[in-house]
This record gives structure tokens, C-alpha cells and sequence, in this order.
């Protein structure tokens, strides 16, 4: 019959089959005892561990698994790293609009006037790159920045920080000790 294995026809290969057989099933069982062998030791290691107390105040302890017996949502990880790091995702129009109202305050920060150029320049190319794509979300109303207006209103802005923190502070009044006297006979009556 063509579906049974053929007979070996000579005498030494019926051996050498019959030895690959019983290697074969050594092996097998060898792996088992392994596996086997392993459990044990996995759980001698975790019963080690519950003795010593390792698994005592973890946290969630007592409370459910989170996501058991949801959907299964291949972004998941994503989702939970957003939530974790508290990231903010915005539509490029939006952030824009956002960092063009934060810009002032950023470009204070800098100390140079290339920095500040530099970083005027940068949010002006992601602005026209975001005017000529087509991205999600409302559209684009942020209008690109006067690279030199802007550095000017900078430099005014530092100028006048500059000069509030140098500012002498104006020395107290000299009162005289007899002025002194009469101004708390005022606040007495």
C-alpha cells in the first residue's frame, strides 16, 4: 500500500531505524524531564520569593487587571503611554496657534539675538509648511512673524528687564526724630 512507510530491506538499516526511533525517544523524554525539572524550579523560586515576602504591598494588589475582558486594541501601549507622560496630541493648526500665543514668552528665555532669530525663523517654516498641507483639524489662522519686528520687540523687552532689575531702589525719607514722634501721636488719636 502506498500510504504505509516502506520497510527498510536490509537487516542494518532496520537497525539504524530502529536506533534514530529510540533516540528520538530519549530525546523526547529528556526535554520532559527538562520542562518538567523547570516548572519545579520556577516554582521553587517563586514559593522563595512569596516566603520572603516579595509579592507583599505591590501595587494594584487587590484591585482588577485593567483592560480584562475589553476589546483587544492594538494600540494600547500607545494609548497608555500618552496617559502616563500626560502628552498632549494637537492638530497642527491648533499647536501652532498655541506656541504662536507662548512665543513672546519663549523667545524671552533666549539669551542671544541669533537664538532668538534662529527660533523665529523655525516657527515661521513650520507655519508655511503647515499653510501648504493638508492636515487634520480646523484650519490655519497663524499668520508667519516680521523676523525683525519680533527680534526689535525682544530686544525692547530685555532692555526694559534689564533696567527694572538695575534700577536703584530710592533711599527712605531722613526723618528726624522729632517727626517721628508726632506722625505716631497722629495714628494714636
Amino acid at each position: 500500500m502506498p500510504d504505509e512507510p516502506e520497510e527498510p530491506d536490509q537487516p542494518g538499516e532496520q537497525d539504524r531505524a530502529a536506533q534514530e526511533k529510540a533516540q528520538e525517544k530519549a530525546q523526547r523524554a529528556a526535554a520532559r524531564a527538562r520542562i518538567e525539572q523547570q516548572q519545579t524550579w520556577v516554582d521553587l523560586q517563586v514559593r522563595q520569593a512569596m516566603e520572603r515576602g516579595d509579592f507583599d504591598n505591590l501595587p494594584g494588589a487587590g484591585k482588577p487587571i485593567e483592560g480584562l475582558g475589553e476589546h483587544h486594541d492594538p494600540d494600547w501601549w500607545l494609548k497608555k503611554l500618552v496617559e502616563r507622560e500626560r502628552i498632549t496630541v494637537l492638530p497642527p493648526s491648533i499647536a501652532l496657534r498655541k506656541e504662536d500665543a507662548d512665543l513672546d514668552a519663549a523667545l524671552d528665555r533666549l539669551f542671544t539675538e541669533s537664538e532668538v532669530r534662529a527660533h523665529v525663523e523655525d516657527f515661521n517654516a513650520r507655519v508655511v509648511r503647515a499653510r501648504y498641507s493638508l492636515s487634520p483639524g480646523p484650519p490655519l489662522i497663524t499668520m508667519p512673524r516680521d523676523v525683525d519686528a519680533t527680534v526689535t520687540a525682544w530686544r525692547e523687552r530685555r532692555d526694559a528687564r534689564r533696567t527694572e532689575r538695575y534700577e536703584p531702589a530710592a533711599p527712605p525719607a531722613k526723618r528726624h526724630w522729632w517727626n517721628r514722634r508726632n506722625r505716631r501721636r497722629e495714628g494714636d488719636t
